[in-house]
């Protein structure tokens, strides 16, 4: 079983006031642009998200062709590592993907690679060149990684990297990257202009 964890929970102060994980992307929400290219390499979907969100993210996701479930945050608003510890905590996966619901250029190819990569070990984090770790595009063992956020958060430390240093993890460098995917599969939707720019790329490629 390998599980899908989508992070939706945050507040995305640079879009505006609209949620951005439902923010129409040449017309599908962008939150349903990243779980397709996740039903390939995973055999479910877990949203991360605050109660208020779910609702639209339910019908967002309607008649997707996996298992879906939800992992709410008791807390909203404590940052990225919270949500990836509150969605890897309700994961039935062993090894669970964790995606940003802004990156929706995500390849299904690198996920799978990632998979691999991560077997044995407790994380594969990407890095590309001498640029911080991609750790909301990451593959994971559920259960260690949650329990390291959970100490992490204990200790006042908000850097999703910190709990990776109590781990077993690799590291997928670009050499890796480069032969299962691009650089775009990082690519992240954060303002509406680059939602436009994105949109105009999907309409490209229909």
């Amino acid at each position: 079983m390998r599980t899908g964890v989508i992070i939706a929970g945050g507040y995305s102060t640079r879009f505006g006031a609209d949620d951005k994980a439902v923010a129409d992307l040449a017309g599908k929400p962008m939150i349903r642009r990243v779980a397709d290219r996740l039903v390939a390499p995973v055999d479910e979907i877990l949203v991360n998200c605050r109660p208020a969100q779910r609702s639209g993210i339910e019908e967002a996701l309607f008649g997707l062709e996996l298992p879906i479930q939800f992992a709410e945050d008791p807390e909203p608003d404590q940052g990225p590592m919270a949500g990836i510890m509150t969605g890897l905590e309700a994961a039935d996966g062993e090894y669970a993907a964790v995606v940003a619901c802004d990156m929706p250029f995500v390849s299904p190819a690198f996920v799978r690679y990632l998979f691999e990569r991560a077997d044995g070990h407790d994380a594969a984090v990407p890095q590309v060149e001498d640029e911080w770790f991609q750790t909301t595009q990451a593959v994971y063992r559920a259960e260690p990684m949650a329990a390291a956020c959970a100490e992490a958060l204990e200790r006042d430390e908000h850097k999703i990297i910190e709990p990776l240093f109590t781990l077993d993890y690799v590291v997928v460098d670009e050499r890796e990257i480069r032969t299962h995917a691009d650089t775009d599969t990082f690519r992240n939707v954060n303002t509406r202009a680059e939602l436009r720019d994105a949109a105009q790329e999907f309409g490209d490629s229909k």
